[in-house]
């Protein structure tokens, strides 16, 4: 099953270093690890052509063929450092999948497993704005609380004063003076082939915001994974 016609790849990334939170993709949130939440529901979709685990690691590789996603490589060393960027590693993952498989995807969907409160929703959101509105790549994102905003934002300098990241901070104490700013959830990025692969761009260049309307959460810290826990808990999924 297809959708609008396009050959679509999802690609969930999961390396094995993390500094945080120690092999922190297969830490269990309700009652699944991080890499099983994010195979469930790519395997869920029927739509897509491929399922693939980009892992160093294979403990974590094991842990998704469990859960329907297939490793048909081992990522490399330059693609699974600290430094490594998103761009590096889903084009490494692009190409590398167009040859095991020997075809041609027109798009790709990043299923980051750090977010684990997704749903299929989600994805089908993202997805639909690229293979029929056209839209080169799209992203989702979540509103950002107005105390975390430029406006709120201070700095320490080396007196240990206080002072305003914004020439105007002053004058922002009231919170609903402040525009309405977003971040990135990474609940799901989708974009075409020639925006990643032959340009290099995820969300540089015309990404569409998918925006999400209710509390997520992105581990990179012990306190996330409990926060995930309770969400889900919440949720009863």
């Amino acid at each position: 099953m297809s959708l609008s016609g396009k050959t679509i790849l999802a690609v969930i990334p999961a390396r094995g270093g993390s500094k945080s939170i120690p092999h922190k993709n297969i830490c269990i949130v309700g009652g699944l690890t991080l890499v099983g939440r994010a195979g469930r529901i790519a395997s869920s979709l029927p739509w897509l052509d491929a399922r693939i685990l980009s892992t160093d690691d294979e403990e974590i590789a094991n842990e998704g063929r469990r859960h329907g996603l297939d490793v048909p490589f081992m990522r490399p060393n330059e693609f699974a450092s600290d430094t490594a960027t998103t761009v590096s590693m889903w084009r490494h993952a692009w190409l590398a999948a167009e040859t095991h498989y020997n075809m041609h995807f027109d798009v790709s969907v990043l299923l980051e497993p750090t977010s684990p409160l997704r749903c299929t929703e989600d994805v089908e959101r993202t997805v639909r704005v690229v293979v029929d509105e056209g839209a080169p790549a799209a992203a989702t994102v979540s509103l950002t609380a107005a105390h975390y905003t430029p406006h709120k934002t201070l700095t320490i300098d080396e007196r240990g004063i206080l002072g305003f990241y914004l020439p105007d901070g002053a004058k922002h104490s009231l919170r609903q003076g402040i525009p309405h700013y977003y971040h990135r959830n990474g609940l799901c990025y989708a974009v075409t082939r020639k925006h990643l692969v032959d340009k290099g761009w995820v969300i540089d260049r015309d990404a569409v915001a998918i925006v999400v309307n209710r509390p997520v959460v992105n581990v990179d810290e012990p306190f996330d994974l409990e926060m995930a826990e309770w969400l889900l808990s919440r949720e009863n999924r």
